[in-house]
């Protein structure tokens, strides 16, 4: 732990700030009224704790919310506004962190407005503190607050949150001198400072009463017990800068050159967490190596264990890292440094999909071959992995992307992130990151004039949007992947495009259209010879045409469809094609040859083998000889169904379904 909270002997001690928690409790108590109305306010209330960064403030609201447990049984959730470094979070990103903490699903692509709601809807019920820390200013905390006087929203910030009624904030300056030689003694010992008390008051004044600044000092006297509190207090005194800037120059400089080196490298990690691999891809060493080093730095609060092998950068020495790597270190090296982190990243992430491929797969024998500690021993392993660094993940991929300069390694990463949420926990629970990332792939694409990569982009976000039930969002961008793959003179995407704009039109009704753009497909598939694809566009048009009334052409496009099907030995294809070819006839007022087709639909799905098929053809099959007046033969193919499933056959009715669902 960092600032005035220090965790001694496994117990948390927190020194100062006695009278902020007084009134900070106190103003917990105070009826929170509208300022209008005279009423109880309909939202949460805020509190406000105001610091510059190392003043403890984020300590100081851990230490408010710990002793908050009884009020807020529903507990604590938390929402990082600002990236180490000082970059604000979009508000949609903080929402969609705390929707994924408090269990609700995420809708893949949802907007801002979307998100919060989803996230004040979660609160709205409950008795709990949302503390949301670093915050820059109003606009971000808004529309999180909980439409619930019950909750507690508790912002930390460098200033006032203008905008945001009946909020009086707790501004922090420095502590006490005597909790700042309390805290300067959980490292010294008790000795160094008793025998030269006016020493350490000097040096808690060199300090600033900044706790940050503190621990730095104490950690550097920690490293050096022989080293005198005067020694130190006079070596920040011939410093310049704050008393923050002054501490941790004290501690970088006093680094062996290549640790120093480390150290600062440690700037470029995403959300500045790191762990052994991030470190060692960072500094060039062996993983071995890196994890002595990042203990070392904890030793000096220079970092925070964060758990998992784990670990993070203080937000307030983001800063100060990045100028000491401008100022010392040649651009070159920072970009390489970037490209092994990244290229490290690419390499775990095909590890941590490779390890859910069967034995004996390419991708496995190509594992086999990477070093141990590249290796995950199981899936269950790797999917831990993933879930635990998958912010730090994400984000990697939004910096790479961004940088500008990295984009092939950028467009591997993101395609490798992909690939391994897709396998460990599949495409649809992971829609939501994948959507991000093909949003992504979309900016790359655009950026260097890609077309094919363009056109996958947006088909994919397209697939998503469809999925959510944004039809006409996907159909734009269905339209727009047509063009990007006219432009890349990819016939893949742009017949792909081509169906799914067809089935757009078919989603909203529109059987004309649909019908139009199935044809054009069909039309593509038939020039290229593509049998498969030919087989199910015919299939699709067969729908199209049983929506809109028109039933001759509706039962041409199926026949042909079951031929396509039968030349390819599709059995269970052919079966189904030909049960919606008797639908056809039935709606055409030709019972008779609707019966002979389903029953020829049934035995081929007996020669395929498909229990469930074959017993709900069965199931149409017995609804047809009904309302031809044979009820005796209905019941018997009613209890062959159900003999087929073991249990209440009407589960399997068909009726209503079209052959391409």
């Amino acid at each position: 732990m960092t600032d005035q909270a220090v965790a001694a002997g496994g117990v948390r001690q927190f020194f100062g700030r006695q009278r902020e928690l007084k009134a900070l409790r106190a103003d917990i108590e105070r009826t929170g009224l509208d300022t209008l109305a005279g009423r109880k306010a309909p939202r949460a209330r805020v509190l406000l704790i105001a610091g510059r960064p190392g003043s403890g403030r984020t300590a100081l609201a851990e230490e408010l919310v710990a002793g908050l447990a009884g009020q807020y049984p529903d507990g604590v959730y938390r929402g990082r506004l600002t990236e180490p470094g000082g970059t604000p979070v979009p508000t949609a990103r903080v929402a969609q962190a705390l929707l994924r903490d408090l269990g609700v699903e995420e809708p893949p692509g949802a907007g801002e407005d979307e998100l919060t709601e989803l996230v004040r809807a979660a609160l709205a019920g409950r008795r709990t503190v949302l503390l949301l820390d670093d915050a820059v200013d109003a606009a971000q905390v808004d529309p999180l607050i909980p439409d619930n006087p019950d909750a507690l929203v508790l912002a930390v910030a460098r200033g006032p949150l203008t905008g945001i009624p009946d909020v009086r904030p707790c501004t922090l300056g420095g502590i006490d001198p005597k909790s700042a030689i309390e805290l300067l003694t959980t490292f010294t010992g008790s000795v160094r400072v008793t025998v030269d008390p006016q020493a350490a008051e000097t040096l808690a004044e060199e300090c600033g009463g900044q706790p940050a600044a503190v621990v730095l000092a104490g950690a550097w006297l920690a490293a050096r017990p022989k080293a005198s509190v005067a020694d130190l207090a006079k070596r920040l005194r011939a410093l310049s800068g704050d008393p923050l800037t002054r501490a941790f120059r004290l501690v970088h400089d006093s680094l062996a050159a290549p640790a120093a080196r480390t150290l600062r490298h440690l700037a470029l990690a995403p959300l500045g967490r790191v762990d052994a691999h991030t470190t060692s891809a960072l500094a060039g060493c062996s993983v071995s190596a890196a994890a002595t080093t990042l203990e070392g730095f904890v030793a000096l609060n220079l970092l925070t264990d964060a758990d998992g092998g784990q670990y993070e950068v203080p937000g307030h020495l983001v800063p100060l890292l990045r100028t000491e790597l401008e100022e010392r270190d040649r651009p070159a090296e920072v970009q390489l440094a970037r490209a092994r982190m990244l290229e490290r990243t690419v390499r775990l992430l095909q590890s941590c999909r490779a390890v859910t491929e069967p034995e004996g797969a390419p991708a496995q024998r190509k594992l086999a071959g990477l070093p141990r500690a590249l290796r995950f021993p199981t899936a269950p392993a790797a999917a831990e992995w993933l879930d635990s660094r998958l912010p730090v993940l994400l984000a990697s991929a939004r910096l790479a992307v961004a940088d500008g300069e990295l984009d092939t390694l950028a467009r591997r990463l993101i395609a490798a992130l992909v690939r391994a949420l897709t396998a460990h926990r599949g495409a649809q629970a992971a829609a939501p990151e994948l959507y991000g990332l093909h949003r992504l792939v979309l900016d790359v694409a655009e950026r260097r004039g890609l077309h094919r990569e363009r056109a996958a982009a947006l088909l994919n976000l397209a697939d998503l949007d469809a999925g959510s039930g944004r039809t006409r969002e996907a159909l734009a961008r269905y339209r727009t992947a047509l063009d990007a793959g006219r432009a890349a003179n990819d016939p893949y995407a742009v017949g792909r495009a081509m169906e799914s704009v067809g089935g757009s039109y078919q989603e909203l009704g529109d059987w004309q259209r649909a019908g139009d753009w199935y044809g054009r497909a069909l039309a593509q598939r038939l020039a290229r010879d593509e049998r498969a694809d030919q087989a199910r566009l015919y299939a699709r048009l067969g729908a199209v045409h049983t929506y809109a009334g028109r039933y001759g052409e509706a039962l041409r496009n199926w026949r042909a469809a079951a031929a396509g099907y039968r030349r390819q030995a599709d059995l269970p294809g052919y079966a189904r094609a030909l049960s919606e070819a008797a639908r056809v006839q039935e709606y055409a007022g030709r019972p008779q040859e609707s019966l002979r087709t389903c029953e020829e639909a049934v035995e081929w799905a007996r020669r395929a083998k498909d229990t469930r098929l074959q017993a709900a053809l069965q199931l149409r099959l017995a609804d047809t000889l009904d309302r031809l007046g044979d009820p005796a033969a209905a019941r018997l193919h009613r209890s062959a169904a159900e003999r087929l499933l073991g249990t209440d056959a009407s589960a399997c009715e068909i009726r209503s379904a079209s052959v391409e669902d």
